[in-house]
């Protein structure tokens, strides 16, 4: 805003060559981050939940057809969910949901179940659960997917910020996320997909800056990536975006995962110590994000984040845009409690502590 305020792709003047130039320079420090081939397979947008909306409103509606399948895991976030519950209304697919086990671990003879059935056509699944922190075998259930020719779509929006992300080990056809998330700003979100699909794909938005002629009766639109970038774009988000992912690379990958290894450990522990909280999902701290899903007993989760809130100690609760979820654990809400790299172990003892003052207050 103070060296480069001018829009992209426009302006023939030293400011708006300027924030093109970083703008396009950001979309290749995103496309290193997520190791793309090229940057054109990186689409800007507004957040996580317009990327999954963008896929499938026009992939979904391009090879989708009454009574094809679309799986998901029930752990999904409603961005995952409600846009293939409108292409269900729409076109008539169905979906299929792979459950939770009895430990509450992701239920991977289901997946290979549901992803060998006949009409399934596509899976989409977070990479980790962004309300109870588990790590799903990622890899595994995308290997199952491509064996059955099923295009896989992968939410890694809560896991993007804690484990480093490889999209062509991964092996997965399209991959998206936001920045809120990673230590950048709101209101930009990211697309990748392979360039063949992408191309394939109609158009998500039209306006300016997404064409190349436009006549009374018809329009050409322009290549990747800027076919699905209609209008102005959040240029200072995307800028700020790429400084996020500099200040990860930064830090360094090998860094936070040891220290919140040590994190989620001490959580974990401390957590599981207290018979006064029902923990949810597995009862573990392995292949698990530093972050837990609880309640206290006989709190509700408004109470217990209203009073954290008042000690100073910033938590969420609700049902955390994951209502299907909640349905199947039984509960109406959860709290849930977050850790960072920049957490500390004083800092978890006092959120215990507050805890066990919280329910000593409604006992």
């Amino acid at each position: 805003y103070e060296t480069a305020n001018s829009n992209v792709h426009r302006s023939m003047n030293p400011l708006g060559e300027k924030a093109t130039k970083m703008y396009e320079g950001a979309r290749k420090t995103v496309a290193q981050f997520i190791g793309a081939k090229n940057s054109e397979e990186i689409i800007f947008t507004k957040n996580a939940t317009e990327s999954l909306n963008l896929i499938a409103k026009t992939l979904g509606k391009k090879i989708l057809k009454k009574g094809d399948t679309i799986v998901l895991a029930i752990t999904e976030h409603h961005s995952n969910v409600v846009p293939w519950l409108e292409l269900k209304k729409e076109i008539g697919i169905d979906l299929l949901y792979i459950l939770l086990d009895e430990n509450g671990n992701f239920d991977m003879e289901a997946a290979k179940k549901h992803l060998s059935e006949k009409n399934v056509k596509i899976l989409s699944i977070a990479h980790a659960s962004n309300a109870l922190g588990t790590i799903l075998p990622i890899e595994e259930i995308i290997k199952v997917a491509k064996i059955n020719k099923v295009i896989v779509i992968v939410d890694v929006a809560q896991s993007v910020a804690h484990i480093p992300i490889d999209v062509q080990r991964l092996g997965c056809d399209f991959l998206v996320f936001s920045g809120h998330k990673m230590y950048g700003p709101t209101g930009i979100g990211v697309v990748w997909g392979r360039k063949k699909i992408l191309e394939s794909m109609p158009l998500f938005l039209g306006g300016g800056d997404m064409i190349l002629e436009v006549t009374q009766d018809d329009f050409i639109a322009k290549e990747l990536p800027w076919k699905f970038e209609a209008g102005t774009p959040h240029i200072a988000g995307a800028i700020g975006l790429a400084a996020a992912v500099e200040y990860l690379q930064s830090i360094g990958f090998e860094k936070i995962q040891k220290i919140e290894k040590e994190l989620t450990e001490y959580l974990y522990k401390k957590l599981s110590s207290l018979e006064i909280l029902e923990i949810y999902g597995p009862k573990t701290d392995k292949n698990h994000l530093p972050l837990y899903a609880f309640n206290v007993k006989g709190v509700h989760a408004h109470d217990v984040a209203d009073l954290l809130g008042n000690a100073g100690i910033c938590i969420r609760a609700g049902h955390h845009c994951t209502m299907p979820l909640h349905r199947f654990l039984g509960i109406p809400a959860s709290a849930r409690a977050s850790l960072a790299f920049y957490n500390t172990k004083e800092e978890i003892d006092i959120f215990v502590k507050a805890l066990i003052e919280i329910h000593k207050k409604f006992k």
